[in-house]
């Protein structure tokens, strides 16, 4: 591994972002109608390898089953507005009508209103009777106070997501969240991120974890580059944790962890690079906040906008491009990636030869 020298007492790895590498053409190419995009983690199926970030710009009870319905699984987010609030949809109005800076304020004013662990059991009950697998999201810090409203509402998937998830937390003034031990404890599968490098993923592996978000700092959304300095380019990250996954594979006697993108895929070739670099899927949230069903109405935001200390995000404006299903499949009527990433994925195997998802992480990519 070649280090090179930022000055005479710092040395750093060369990483590279999605922008950076490029995907080779192989010598064999295939009908997009012969390749399968479906993945599988733990007991549940899915025709699509998309998981929705549990943003409130692009998640609402609603939009979760319509997605779930398309074949991806849609994470509710369960500290935010649906979760605060009987009925969010003037807020969210609201907050697509904010200028500028005030939208950050705007936001912590809005956020401070405490969780109903009543409307967690609510909204999950929700999405359970259409019929659709069920996903929720908690943070690390709320997790323990939540999880079993959570898992009594019958959430088939957890997940626990903030900017960065460690195995070892250490702390001196509360009782950090045991993931070993509550993972292990718990009748459902577990999701948890984020991390960026080997050694982190390694250990979240270890904590019986069946699939593990891969980002940091990356999101649309995110400031966090600005605000704290720390970001890992996205293609680098998920190399070092899918070369995890296969140490921890041996380590393990078999037990496969599945590798979720999470992070700088704006774009529908992002997708493609994010599987070609060994990823099993990927969770998106822009540009599904660009959908016209999206509670966003064309603005997106994280709950790193609303942090009542440190807010390490801000409310964009993206704008609408289509439905959720012109997005996921088409037909496009843009040229820019931001329509059809279904679509787009599946040529992108075709051309390069591939039918299974697994077969195509072992595609060749070139830095550009």
């Amino acid at each position: 591994m070649v280090e090179i020298e930022i000055g005479r007492a710092k040395r750093g790895r060369r990483a590279y972002s999605f922008d950076d590498v490029a995907i080779v053409p192989s010598r064999r190419t295939r009908d997009p109608e012969e390749v399968s995009v479906a993945w599988q983690i733990d007991a549940y199926r899915f025709e699509l390898p998309i998981l929705a970030a549990p943003m409130d710009s692009v998640m609402s009870p609603q939009t979760a089953v319509a997605f779930g319905k398309a074949g991806g699984l849609g994470v509710l987010d369960l500290e935010g507005l649906w979760t605060r609030y009987d009925d969010p949809s003037e807020l969210l109005a609201e907050v697509a009508g904010l200028h500028g800076a005030q939208a950050t304020q705007r936001l912590q004013e809005i956020y401070a209103e405490p969780i109903k662990p009543e409307l967690i059991t609510a909204r999950l009950r929700e999405m359970r009777e259409s019929g659709v697998t069920v996903a929720g999201s908690l943070s690390p810090q709320r997790t323990k106070e939540y999880f079993k409203t959570v898992v009594d509402a019958g959430v088939d998937m957890f997940v626990i997501r903030g900017t960065t998830v460690s195995a070892e937390h250490v702390s001196g003034q509360a009782e950090p969240l045991n993931l070993k031990e509550f993972i292990y404890e718990l009748d459902v599968p577990v999701i948890v991120g984020g991390c960026a490098t080997y050694q982190a993923a390694l250990h979240l592996m270890r904590t019986g974890a069946a699939g593990v978000l891969v980002g940091f700092g990356g999101g649309a959304a995110h400031t966090t580059r600005t605000v704290l300095g720390v970001a890992v380019p996205m293609a680098s990250a998920v190399a070092d944790v899918a070369a995890a996954r296969r140490d921890y594979l041996d380590e393990s006697g078999g037990r496969y962890v599945h590798v979720i993108a999470d992070g700088s895929i704006g774009k529908s070739g992002d997708v493609s690079k994010a599987v070609a670099c060994g990823a099993d899927a990927v969770m998106i949230g822009s540009p599904l906040a660009r959908a016209s069903e999206a509670p966003g109405r064309g603005y997106h935001w994280g709950s790193e906008a609303w942090h009542a200390d440190l807010p390490r995000g801000e409310r964009i404006e993206i704008g609408t491009v289509g439905s959720l299903e012109e997005i996921l499949f088409g037909p496009s009527r843009v040229a820019d990636g931001t329509m059809n990433f279904v679509g787009a994925l599946r040529r992108a195997m075709a051309t390069t030869g591939y039918t299974e998802l697994k077969e195509f992480q072992r595609v060749e990519v070139v830095v550009q």
